[in-house]
């Protein structure tokens, strides 16, 4: 198990990070070799990574998977109707502490937190706030979205100024909520999730001509 979760650890790390460019091909022998894994661990990892989105099948082989820019819009209108129902009913339900903790986990991480910790902990925060509203479907459901898109979010926050913008939407969310205003909520995170929609988007595009010629695979 060990083995497993760290042939996943690095593989994860480096498709997010690019090292591994969207439509790279993968094998199993040529990983167990650099990664120095066993093959029944390195199978295991690779699946885990196929349900994250992050590799897919190809033949007998595998290959990072391209970013489909047709799935990411899909997945925000998922998450765009998914969250702003949630949140409503946060506002309805969640008891004053449930909000004060999780305005306490936000401020604990702050707006200077590195690019993985900071896109780790956004997803930690959407999930967060759709458990409040005491349905954990909405919570799964949030998971699922936010981790398939965990390459591109990755790419979205790369600067510092994305990294500032999405934290302070994310204060203003549990703002609104700590006042009880579920229709106020739910317009500021239809709005943050549109906007990180376009970032992503504005980002991919500045960065096309590079990624293109380093074999960035992206898929309309």
């Amino acid at each position: 198990m060990a083995e497993q979760t760290h042939v996943y650890d690095r593989l994860r790390a480096q498709i997010l990070d690019l090292d591994r460019m969207p439509g790279a091909r993968l094998t199993e022998r040529g990983l167990e070799t650099e990664l120095g894994a066993s093959r029944t661990p390195l199978r295991a990892a690779l699946m885990r990574l196929e349900a994250d989105g992050l590799v897919e099948r190809d033949g007998r082989a595998w290959q990072v998977s391209p970013i489909d820019l047709g799935e990411i819009t899909r997945l925000s209108e998922l998450r765009d109707a998914l969250e702003t129902a949630a949140v409503r009913l946060s506002a309805a339900r969640a008891s004053d502490e449930a909000i004060a903790s999780l305005a306490d986990r936000l401020g604990e991480v702050g707006v200077d937190a590195p690019g993985e910790e900071s896109v780790r902990a956004g997803t930690h925060f959407h999930v967060e706030l759709a458990a409040l509203s005491g349905n954990h479907f909405f919570a799964d459901a949030v998971d699922s979205a936010m981790t398939r898109l965990a390459r591109t979010r990755w790419l979205e926050v790369r600067t510092e100024q994305a990294k500032h913008t999405a934290w302070e939407e994310h204060r203003e969310i549990v703002e609104l909520l700590a006042a009880r205003d579920g229709e106020a909520a739910a317009d500021r995170i239809h709005h943050h999730i549109v906007s990180t929609h376009e970032r992503l988007l504005t980002a991919l595009d500045a960065d096309a001509r590079s990624l293109r010629a380093r074999g960035l695979s992206i898929v309309h």
